[in-house]
């Protein structure tokens, strides 16, 4: 299974700057330790947008799954890092109630 219009797939810039790549955010558990590791960096945020949203596109959907919210979706695969890694991430994405695109919840290292 595919994620649904994973070509339109939403990786907004909070995300990934106020959360994925901030080592204050109290949720965050060491992503940004790994993301930063693999070369990634708050201020040109936009690669680790693109990298996420190729994986939306490339990787098979391990998991879905109804939430009072929308359609969840987990997803792993690979990512390409500025550092040129390519490790195995783990995603998960939610299409909103009302929504046809996927728009990403978060992202961590999967080992």
């Amino acid at each position: 299974m595919n994620l649904p219009n994973a070509d339109q797939a939403v990786v907004e810039r909070a995300k990934i700057v106020d959360y994925l790549l901030n080592p204050a955010h109290p949720d965050n558990g060491g992503k940004t330790r790994f993301f930063t590791k693999l070369g990634f960096r708050r201020g040109e945020w936009e690669g680790l947008a693109s990298a996420l949203r190729a994986l939306a596109s490339e990787a098979e959907v391990v998991h879905h799954s109804n939430s009072p919210h929308g359609e969840k979706y987990v997803m792993i695969g690979r990512i390409v890092s500025p550092g040129g890694k390519s490790p195995r991430v783990k995603t998960i994405w939610i299409v909103d109630r009302g929504w046809e695109v996927a728009r990403l919840v978060t992202a961590y290292p999967y080992e």
